[in-house]
């Protein structure tokens, strides 16, 4: 395995950390700061806001080779969750997981076309190890950054996870080779892959295919431990065998994104979405087959969206790096409305494992994205 693979994976691996573990640690936060939990969610959607906005700014450093640019976007990981560490309020906190958010969707974007730059003949594989570092980050990054507010606070696991881009910067500095920038087809020529239906197609089909998990996924903890039964002194070991699962279906997804149409791959896993859910839905009362059901689910979580990843750099000729910080903006987005209808169907009084039946038009309607996709590529269109 390249070195420049594994510095990539490790500026993924902090980014993740830095994203997923407010969401565990929501409740220490805002006791610390005296507010309410749900106005400490809006660090939740700080960061997420920080992704879309810093995502489209690639165009303005779009002359940068690709290697400083990502040497760039590593150190404001660093400098963002350095400044969420030190805060001394909630707004200058707001503030800087806006900061921490920019580079979000930017490192992905310039990572995709660097991997395939860096592996030609396995873009997707190559694609997959970076994208490799978010799942492990769920698998133990997560988990020991949450011990670790246990020990040192909220602030010393910020402060780690910027230690951590800080290992990344120097890797990126060390591994990484001379990328050459992408030829410059000017600002308006970086928008001009979106008058093509292939980006919708892909965008769309990462949007709806991980809703239909995230519906059921948003509310995992609280499915688990209250209609699967599961003692709470247990869920760490639940969260690990979900991120396994994450780890093994990026992984595969990748490898086999490289023997077959990618299109087609991500389409094959939608349509296991559609069963999947349902499956979830029906068997959540019972351990074990719940047990075995989860990391299939989270493995199809991220296996639906590692070929579009290396996909969209095909089809965004132009403006390659703002068409693979889009899939970032897809997934986000998709993760916040997932949230939401999720949460609906539990309001509405449809139970409390019904996210998971709600979720399955959303993985038809991705199913049907990525298939129509493959059309048009079979046909050459």
């Amino acid at each position: 395995m390249k070195k420049a693979l594994l510095a990539l994976a490790l500026g993924t691996f902090a980014l993740g950390v830095a994203e997923f573990t407010m969401m565990g640690i929501l409740g220490t936060v805002a006791s610390d700061f005296g507010i309410s939990v749900d106005m400490a969610g809006h660090l939740i959607s700080a960061y997420a806001l920080g992704v879309a906005i810093g995502a489209p700014g690639l165009v303005f450093l779009r002359r940068m080779c690709l290697n400083r640019l990502l040497l760039l976007l590593a150190a404001v990981i660093c400098i963002g969750n350095t400044l969420v560490a030190v805060s001394p309020g909630f707004i200058t906190m707001l503030c800087s997981r806006f900061i921490a958010g920019l580079p979000h969707g930017a490192f992905f974007g310039a990572g995709a076309i660097a991997c395939t730059r860096i592996s030609p003949a396995r873009g997707a594989s190559a694609v997959a190890i970076m994208i490799g570092g978010m799942t492990v980050a769920n698998l133990f990054g997560v988990p020991a950054s949450t011990w670790l507010v246990g020990i040192v606070g909220w602030r010393g696991a910020f402060a780690a996870v910027a230690a951590i881009a800080m290992l990344a910067t120097i890797a990126i500095r060390c591994w990484v080779p001379r990328l050459e920038a992408l030829p410059d087809t000017g600002l308006r020529g970086q928008f001009h892959f979106l008058r093509h239906p292939e980006p919708w197609l892909i965008y769309g089909g990462v949007f709806f295919a991980q809703a239909s998990v995230y519906c059921w996924f948003s509310y995992f903890e609280p499915i688990m431990t209250h209609v699967t039964h599961f003692d709470i002194d247990v869920m760490p070991w639940i969260m690990v065998l979900a991120g396994f699962g994450m780890v093994v279906g990026n992984l595969m997804a990748g490898r086999m994104a490289d023997r077959f149409a990618p299109a087609a791959v991500s389409g094959t896993i939608a349509a296991t979405i559609i069963v999947l859910m349902g499956a979830v839905y029906f068997a959540s009362p019972y351990i074990l087959p719940t047990l075995a059901l989860i990391p299939l689910a989270t493995g199809c979580l991220f296996g639906v969206g590692c070929p579009p990843q290396f996909l969209i750099v095909r089809y965004a000729r132009g403006g390659e790096m703002l068409g693979g910080a889009g899939i970032q903006i897809a997934f986000n987005v998709s993760n916040a409305v997932a949230a939401f209808v999720g949460g609906q169907a539990i309001s509405h009084g449809l139970g409390l494992a019904s996210p998971a039946l709600v979720g399955i038009p959303f993985a038809i309607i991705g199913c049907i994205c990525f298939w129509l996709l493959y059309g048009r590529t079979r046909k050459g269109l």
